[in-house]
């Protein structure tokens, strides 16, 4: 079963480089705070990196003045989520955090197998609203859609 709204975010470790490699849990990245954090099967991925990750750069200013921060996830290492935020032009701000070993997919209850695909143990498409360390809203895409976690949605249910 997936984490659902009204749930508090469960708390797990992630990585991002600043100045090197850095740990960050979810208590100290969802506390006192409003976030959206989205979520993509896989950095450099044709929607992700076409669709997904552009529309969150493109709405970034709107979601912080109405004082909402944004963090994007993926399981795959801090190096190629710091190179791929590079390459996609990323805000100071617009966290790129790594869920290297799916823990945080898992704990959320929305991993997927991609094996198939060769890319083994991935997050779900998703994007979830949290204030203060709760969900409160939560969009999970169906398997090959990019509808309800697109930056734009997620603005106009907010």
């Amino acid at each position: 079963m997936s984490i659902q709204p009204g749930d508090a975010i469960p708390e797990v470790t992630l990585k991002h480089i600043d100045d090197g490699v850095q740990t960050i849990d979810t208590p100290t990245l969802f506390a006192h705070r409003n976030v959206v954090l989205f979520a993509v099967p896989g950095a450099f991925t044709p929607t992700c990196s076409e669709r997904h990750l552009p529309g969150f750069v493109e709405k970034f200013d709107e979601f912080r003045e109405r004082g909402i921060e944004v963090a994007c996830m993926a399981v795959n290492d801090p190096f190629v989520m710091q190179a791929w935020g590079e390459s996609q032009n990323v805000p100071k701000g617009l966290r790129m955090l790594s869920d290297g070993n799916g823990d945080f997919a898992r704990a959320l209850g929305l991993e997927m197998d991609a094996s198939a695909f060769g890319m083994g143990l991935r997050s779900k498409r998703f994007a979830l609203y949290a204030e203060d360390g709760v969900v409160k809203q939560l969009f999970v895409e169906a398997p090959g859609e990019f509808k309800v976690s697109s930056a734009e949605h997620v603005l106009g249910a907010i």
